[in-house]
């Protein structure tokens, strides 16, 4: 970092850690035992859609690759493209196998960095819920090397904001949380919320 960058307030971007993915399983047990969230088996990569031979056969790869698992016991990944365009991809797995669908997770988002398609690559998400089966996700934003909560209310397109604060106080020891409130994006009709 240069002088000017120190003194116009810029500083240098977090790297990605992919390994803060496997922050989640010990993070999943602090939310039960605090909260009562538990993982409802579903989680989901996100990335800006590129069109082209060398990303569709990444794609057929990732796909390959997970689908290949025995434990999957044919469950499929599931590929769709949200209404601003971008490219989705959700694995599921049995709720107490959190750790198994982190490996998915880490698996997708190292097959595309390695790919060159690193800069594509928004975020990943695990999903929870709890008696009442309101939804919550811990987003991990791929450029900023954090996570923060997502909470929405049921039936509704508003957002949890005193809950979201309470998880990312619970969590603060167990994953590195995103301090920049203004980057909790909302991920309405994320793929797995609704599970």
């Amino acid at each position: 970092m240069g002088f000017l960058d120190v003194l116009f307030g810029r500083s240098e971007p977090v790297k990605p850690d992919l390994d803060q993915l496997f922050g989640l399983p010990s993070a999943a047990i602090t939310l039960q035992a605090a909260i009562g969230f538990t993982p409802t088996g579903a989680g989901s990569v996100c990335f800006a859609g590129v069109e082209g031979g060398a990303f569709a056969q990444v794609q057929q790869e990732v796909r390959a690759l997970l689908d290949a698992d025995p434990e999957r016991r044919g469950i499929p990944v599931e590929f769709s493209r949200d209404s601003y365009g971008y490219s989705w991809l959700l694995s599921r797995r049995d709720p107490d196998d959190l750790p198994a669908l982190v490996n998915d997770l880490h698996a997708v988002n190292t097959a595309l960095q390695d790919s060159g398609f690193g800069p594509q690559l928004l975020c990943s998400l695990v999903t929870f819920h709890d008696a009442e089966l309101r939804p919550l996700a811990l987003v991990y934003l791929y450029k900023r090397g954090a996570f923060y909560p997502l909470c929405i209310r049921p039936g509704r397109q508003q957002r949890d904001n005193a809950l979201e604060l309470q998880v990312a106080g619970l969590l603060k020891n167990d994953l590195r949380m995103e301090e920049d409130l203004s980057r909790w994006f909302p991920l309405w009709g994320a793929p797995g919320m609704g599970d």
